[in-house]
């Protein structure tokens, strides 16, 4: 009982530190090195337990052959972020639909789902798209609320539609297959992307001044929009396809990512060096993070296991009298509440080693590796709540600083009928798992 009070105890002492600002991995090197000490009957005990862990868990945790994926789609990403192909997207979708009322706005999200399939970071997608989109919804008049919303939410697509960052290390996390999670990510994400843009029809015609209708394009420019994302399309294709078709792991299918996107930013978009290098250096640094918060979540775990927390959690849900979906309920409204106050992939790395054990003990009339792979989209489309959700909302704030004239409420309130878009996917995918489960299966057959 008193390691469990201390473990509780712990956790109570880790969600002060990021109150109060301290780096999430930090936080959690902490906790778990000073709680696993104190969890011993004597400190010298516990002192020695820390010191043979930090001598062997290093090496044992990165030397992981399934983390070298990270980097090498990081690096894709900031490459694909330097060579224009935002532009090119969000070009050839504005010339497809930017006569329609609102098509503007609607074009904008599949430049955002594009440059995600390339990118794999919310972030990073709506910082870019953000910074090409946004100029164009002011020149149509878009009101700020739908322009700045539009760009924020369509950001979050980066973190489903693969390849994704966070996907990628919750299948690490939860042990299961890259190729599996990419495959059952890609009919959710593509729901999004549909439903966003039923989204905007409907606001445009609530709010009939808030989304005018863009000029019809000529047929040269249409076509030559068109071809321009032609190379959009052919590295998706190579990377993600040769991935599908089981014709190379995700770790090599990335680094001929990585290749493509530099030879298509040096030949059409003249890549320089200093463009090249600072790409290198931006993975290195979200490299190094991740792993940081990697390691820290591993001492966590360690710590929380011998306090016992996890088990002591989940014995009390089963013994609760609550059902599965009751259950799952909760689990997804702590995940909102996470969302509130912290970052989309420390989140992920914090509380799924403490909720999937739950998850995985509770039976939903699906196989074991099914709940794995159901449970993990259903979470990350939670997690891509978090960044559109007050006060954090991570890629309300990257908006923000690029339209400095909007105030922050006028873009939360533009969210706000994503937001409720969301939940409307999540009720769908949690009560129609096949949805999830469809691409999977298929590719399994």
């Amino acid at each position: 009982m008193d390691n469990l009070v201390l473990g509780f105890g712990g956790l109570g002492a880790l969600f002060l530190l990021i109150a109060i600002r301290v780096p999430i991995a930090y936080s959690m090197i902490l906790v778990g090195l000073v709680g696993t000490v104190l969890a011993m009957p004597r400190a010298e005990i516990g002192l020695r337990i820390v010191l043979n862990q930090l001598k062997d868990l290093g090496y044992a945790q990165f030397s992981n052959y399934d983390l070298s994926v990270l980097p090498m789609f990081i690096l894709m990403g900031g490459l694909a972020s330097r060579t224009g192909l935002s532009r090119d997207l969000f070009r050839a979708a504005n010339a497809w639909l930017g006569r329609m009322r609102g098509g503007v706005a609607m074009a904008a999200l599949v430049g955002c789902a594009g440059f995600g399939a390339l990118c794999g970071s919310s972030t990073a997608t709506a910082s870019t798209m953000g910074q090409v989109a946004l100029p164009e919804l002011k020149r149509y008049k878009f009101s700020n609320a739908l322009a700045t919303g539009t760009v924020a939410a369509g950001g979050t697509l980066g973190i489903l539609i693969p390849p994704s960052v966070v996907l990628i290390v919750y299948a690490i996390i939860v042990e299961a297959n890259i190729v599996t999670m990419f495959a059952a990510a890609l009919i959710p994400g593509l729901l999004a992307l549909v439903l966003f843009m039923v989204t905007v029809a409907i606001y445009v015609r609530v709010f009939p001044g808030s989304g005018p209708e863009g000029e019809k394009v000529p047929r040269h420019e249409l076509v030559a929009a068109t071809l321009g994302v032609i190379p959009v399309v052919v590295i998706f294709g190579i990377v993600i396809g040769g991935i599908y078709a089981g014709i190379y792991n995700p770790t090599p299918a990335a680094a001929i990512g990585v290749v493509l996107v530099a030879l298509y930013g040096i030949v059409h978009a003249g890549l320089s060096w200093r463009a090249f290098v600072d790409a290198l250096l931006e993975t290195a640094r979200t490299t190094g993070m991740i792993y940081l918060i990697l390691f820290g979540a591993e001492l966590l775990k360690i710590f929380m296991a011998r306090a016992g927390v996890p088990q002591a959690a989940a014995d009390y849900l089963m013994n609760s009298g609550m059902g599965p979906y009751e259950i799952l309920t909760l689990v997804i409204v702590a995940f909102l509440i996470f969302g509130c106050l912290m970052d989309s992939l420390s989140m992920v790395i914090l509380a799924i080693p403490f909720f999937w054990p739950v998850i995985a003990g509770l039976d939903f009339g699906l196989t074991p590796y099914d709940t794995k792979i159901w449970f993990g989209i259903v979470i990350l489309i939670v997690v891509e709540l978090g960044l559109i959700t007050p006060p954090v909302g991570l890629n309300v704030f990257i908006i923000n600083q690029i339209a400095k004239d909007v105030p922050m409420r006028q873009t939360f309130a533009g969210v706000m009928p994503f937001f409720a878009t969301e939940i409307v996917r999540v009720v769908l995918l949690v009560a129609f798992p096949a949805i999830t489960l469809l691409l999977p299966r298929l590719l399994s057959n």
